[in-house]
């Protein structure tokens, strides 16, 4: 028996084996290694083996794996029948990388739905984060995907943009410990391979979050300050931090230069500045807009070579196919290619596909969506659901006290998860949440009160229509009638308002809009809610939704108001455990909620000058970033400073004593803000969120928080664009929200 070839030995290091291979393998045999595929499937989503014969030859670098006709025993047969392909019948064998969407679970069908990531960014817990996305590279890994474009680190400061609900809100400091959490957890602590862990993608590099008039991939004109201490803080995170292993360029154009073709960006500063070692990969079909959107490109030909000369090693399209010619004709040094090619070898190498690269049908379905992963799914929603207001103490509600409850309005019935979701198959409503909860103890009445949209596709596919058509005037006249004749039979009403997967949504081309030029509620919700509410029966609100709503009206008539966001699977199970009381909400806002579009940009750690006001408006927000109440109450005392003066190069430490002063047990996010008071000559926000830990609390009990205080929590860029901790007083504010109950001063000296 022949020995096998190196970088067929598994006992060889993986260095040694990709000197071995990158030799042996062609041009073509390269270039195949950065472009995305066609789909070798017939009509039926099957593998198909003839498609693979010739268009496949020269191997092939990734395969989506999120398909909406598979379900978990085809897709394991797909990615094993195309993998055996590739061992078996090409020159060389390398096998693929499959690739998936992970953003809030595994995006394919069957596999465990959480929260949307901005209702994960609720729940304020970072330990939660990385057990979500453990969960959710063990049921990718089981099916036969190893690349996850997942986590979302833009920080979202306008939420017309309809990817807001991608994202973990406002602030760059929780966006970094929650990618930093979800990277982990994807990753493990160093990415090694291992066979339940997937490559994790930091995306969309870089500033996409705030794009000019709201609109999906429009420009962000910032100063590198602004980019570097609020855009990029998430990135430089989870490169330093947890060493992800890639780098999703975003759509858009920072300064004038699109992203896909920033050196500075993908280069100088990711790789030179903060040490990336993994591969930048192209958003889908961002490299085609660079002659199709930005007309820096005169073609697909002119955007591949651009693209790839400025730092970008893998694309999701397929203009990279022209990187062979510009290679002969000798416009792209071929060890240029090499370095990219082994980016993606390596990775391959790494996860022991060329050993093994099949998943089992039996494995693959004991861990998808096991008993395990719905318990953290309802954890998880239970977790994110964060109480607006409770007026008179509404809620919680008692089975035994309450008659007849009348559930109403367009998310009540349907599933909703938000986009990038597959089908879960065990989702629960709202509605049936509720009565599955009481059982024959209420009399649970319902109504759909308006429409959304229409749509001839179930809520979980809406996502992918192109068209959206708000619902029949007349229709949506008579059902508001019934819903009022409804709420009018019972006790109380809990009304289940927000968005669907088509009114808040990426919006991937001028005929596949998702932003929006308000935040009032989509369609005739408004008036709904005024026509309930003057019925005069006790009304609880629940948002189901993707960004924040201006419920001017609801915040000063409705008594009782929970933000839900997605909830994912278990929503309807969450939802009624929090409503009667058997969970006690302790979910915070990771975004502002503004009172209309006019107060946009409402972040809160704005700068002093900012936020003078508007004639005849409040120029406070209608809920702040943090907010979240509880069925219990939190007292804050004792904060104290281990020293006071500190000088700039040391660090102190900042405690607080917190205690649940109510009669039920609850859980409260301790925030801790800092405010420079005196800065020597560049501004400085009103105050910046440092610290935050979620404790759960028995009544009675008192708990110490701890914060360090130190150059990492006082630095910033000063004139020079150097890290700086300057001589001088520091405002420390502690509290439950953005709005702090206690404040300390500091001094640090020279």
């Amino acid at each position: 028996m022949t020995d096998p070839l190196p970088y067929r030995d598994p006992a060889l290091p993986i260095e040694t084996r990709l000197a071995d291979l990158l030799p042996r393998m062609t041009l073509a045999e390269k270039c195949a290694q950065l472009a995305g595929p066609f789909v070798a499937e017939n009509d039926d989503g099957r593998f198909s083996l003839s498609f693979a014969r010739q268009h496949y030859q020269n191997g092939v670098a990734w395969v989506g794996t999120h398909h909406r006709r598979r379900n978990t025993r085809q897709t394991v047969a797909f990615l094993n029948a195309l993998q055996q392909f590739l061992r078996d019948e090409t020159r060389l064998g390398i096998p693929v990388l499959g690739l998936g969407e992970g953003l809030h679970g595994y995006m394919a069908h069957e596999a465990t739905s959480f929260p949307q990531a901005i209702g994960l960014a609720s729940t304020w817990d970072v330990d939660l984060h990385e057990r979500i996305f453990t969960a959710v590279a063990r049921e990718m890994r089981a099916r036969g995907a190893h690349y996850v474009l997942s986590p979302v680190l833009d920080v979202a400061r306008d939420p017309r943009w309809g990817r807001t609900e991608e994202t973990y809100g406002e602030d760059p400091y929780l966006v970094s410990r929650l990618g930093v959490a979800a990277t982990r957890g994807f990753q493990g602590a160093h990415f090694t391979g291992g066979p339940e862990r997937v490559l994790a993608t930091a995306k969309h590099f870089a500033a996409h979050g705030q794009p000019e008039a709201g609109t999906n991939c429009g420009p962000a004109n910032y100063a590198e300050r602004i980019l570097r201490e609020e855009m990029f803080a998430p990135f430089e995170a989870v490169v330093r931090e947890a060493g992800t292993g890639s780098v999703m360029a975003s759509y858009n154009e920072i300064n004038g230069i699109p992203s896909h073709v920033n050196r500075w960006l993908l280069h100088d500063l990711l790789r030179e500045e903060w040490g990336f070692a993994g591969f930048v990969i192209s958003d889908g079909w961002g490299v085609d807009d660079l002659y199709r959107l930005h007309f820096v490109a005169a073609d697909a030909a002119a955007a591949a070579e651009k693209a790839f000369t400025s730092g970008v090693d893998v694309e999701l399209g397929r203009c990279f196919h022209h990187l062979e010619t510009a290679v002969t004709s000798g416009r792209i040094p071929e060890s240029l290619l090499d370095a990219a090619v082994a980016r993606i070898l390596r990775v391959k190498f790494q996860l022991g596909l060329f050993e093994n690269p099949f998943v089992t049908e039996e494995t693959a379905v004991a861990v998808t969506n096991c008993a395990e992963h719905k318990a953290l799914a309802l954890e998880a929603a239970h977790k994110a659901i964060v109480l607006l207001k409770n007026e008179g103490d509404l809620l919680p509600l008692t089975s035994s006290d309450l008659g007849t409850l009348a559930v109403i309005g367009p998310n009540a019935a349907p599933i909703r998860l938000g986009g990038y979701s597959g089908d879960p198959g065990c989702a629960v409503s709202v509605l049936d949440g509720i009565r599955q909860k009481v059982g024959d103890q209420v009399n649970i009445l319902h109504a759909e009160g308006c429409g959304l949209t229409q749509s001839t596709n179930d809520a979980g596919q809406m996502w992918y229509d192109d068209e959206v058509l708000l619902p029949d005037p007349e229709q949506d006249t008579a059902l508001i009638a019934t819903a009022v004749a409804t709420a009018q039979q019972a006790d109380v009403v809990l009304l289940v308002l927000g968005d669907n997967e088509q009114t808040c949504r990426e919006g991937w081309a001028e005929s596949h809009l998702g932003d929006r030029d308000s935040l009032d509620l989509p369609g005739r919700q408004e008036e709904l809610l005024r026509a309930v509410t003057a019925t005069g029966k006790p009304v609880v609100l629940l948002l189901i939704n993707g960004r924040p709503a201006s419920i001017n009206y609801a915040a000063a008539h409705v008594p009782a108001i929970l933000e839900g966001w997605y909830l994912g699977q278990a929503a309807g199970t969450a939802v009624a455990d929090v409503l009667f009381g058997d969970v006690n909400p302790g979910g915070k806002l990771p975004i502002t909620f503004p009172r209309s579009v006019g107060q946009i940009p409402a972040y809160y750690y704005h700068k002093p000058s900012a936020r003078r006001g508007y004639l005849f408006t409040d120029k406070e927000p209608l809920f702040p970033f943090g907010h979240g109440l509880s069925y219990t109450r939190f007292e804050y005392r004792n904060l104290r400073l281990s020293a006071n003066p500190i000088r700039v190069d040391e660090a102190a430490t900042l405690t607080v004593e917190v205690t649940n002063v109510g009669d039920r047990a609850g859980d409260e996010v301790v925030q801790f803000y800092v405010r420079d008071l005196l800065s020597s000559l560049v501004t400085r926000p009103v105050k910046l969120l440092k610290g935050f830990q979620r404790l759960s609390l028995q009544p009675g009990e008192t708990r110490s928080v701890a914060f360090p205080v130190g150059p990492e929590q006082l630095q910033y860029l000063d004139e020079t664009m150097r890290l700086t901790v300057e001589p001088g007083q520091f405002e420390l504010q502690v509290g439950g929200s953005s709005q702090p109950a206690l404040r300390i001063t500091l001094t640090a000296v020279a």
